[in-house]
């Protein structure tokens, strides 16, 4: 059955759920977009992986000597005696790592195999301060500065800092798309908490039809394939639901008994 919220579900924002949905959401957007677009296109799932290394003030040592083992002396062993041998050196692991993957499709030529459209999904890691979010921040201005790629983001995550678009309105969600002809401006979709979220189009070359995208289709198979009912609602969204939207989303799960 489908999410109960009429646009995105809060609930699916929370970390227990959000990897498995970014997941599965772009897995089905590039099977909705490929059927629209074959033969002329393909549509791949892309992935970048971000290595960081921890301080080395953070290793741990790996491998201790055992304390049963007795050193070796300064004297010879007696005769007739086994050697005693000394404990082993400490030695300390490599550098430990974070790994953080990330997904995007890319709209590819199926001849020349050009890059035609990028479309990403927003993690919080592309959001919250650090290393990730100015690596995605930098491919994309590259992407839009050096490149005639089209352009698709989707923000479906209410925390998190929004990334510096200019005169972006005030909005929980959002759709941004971009064609290479329009640049610098840029087609915008605000997304409040209780707005069905829209049916975007996917840019491809100028003045070829372009395929769509409904987001409220996608978000509503993916809660029902991905049995999102049985487990999201343990806890309370994250983040908070504030104010109002906080009564209207606890009547949205559980309607007020009809008299």
């Amino acid at each position: 059955m489908p999410s109960p919220f009429p646009g995105m579900n809060p609930y699916i924002e929370q970390p227990a759920a959000w990897q498995d949905f970014h997941t599965r959401f772009m897995t089905l957007a590039a099977e909705v977009i490929g059927n629209q677009v074959a033969p002329r296109y393909f549509v791949k799932i892309e992935e970048n992986v971000f290595i960081h290394e921890f301080a080395s003030d953070d290793r741990r040592p790996f491998g201790r000597p055992d304390a049963r083992v007795v050193p070796v002396h300064s004297h010879a062993p007696a005769t007739g005696q086994a050697t005693v041998v000394a404990g082993p050196a400490t030695v300390l692991l490599p550098d430990a790592v974070d790994e953080v993957s990330q997904h995007h499709l890319e709209i590819r030529d199926r001849q020349s195999r050009e890059v035609v459209t990028v479309i990403e999904l927003l993690s919080p890691s592309n959001k919250d301060p650090g290393e990730n979010r100015g690596a995605y921040w930098k491919k994309t201005r590259f992407l839009l500065s050096r490149t005639n790629a089209a352009f698709v983001e989707i923000d479906l995550l209410r925390g998190g800092p929004r990334l510096p678009w200019g005169d972006m309105p005030k909005c929980d969600y959002y759709a941004l798309v971009n064609r290479p002809a329009e640049r610098p401006r840029m087609a915008f979709w605000p997304i409040g908490i209780r707005d069905v979220l829209p049916c975007i189009p996917i840019p491809l070359r100028p003045g070829e039809v372009e395929p769509t995208l409904d987001l409220q289709s996608l978000l509503h198979r993916i809660y029902d394939t991905g049995h999102y009912g049985l487990f999201i609602y343990e806890s309370n969204p994250e983040p908070p639901v504030p104010g109002a939207d906080a009564v209207w989303a606890a009547q949205t799960l559980n309607p007020p008994a009809q008299s």
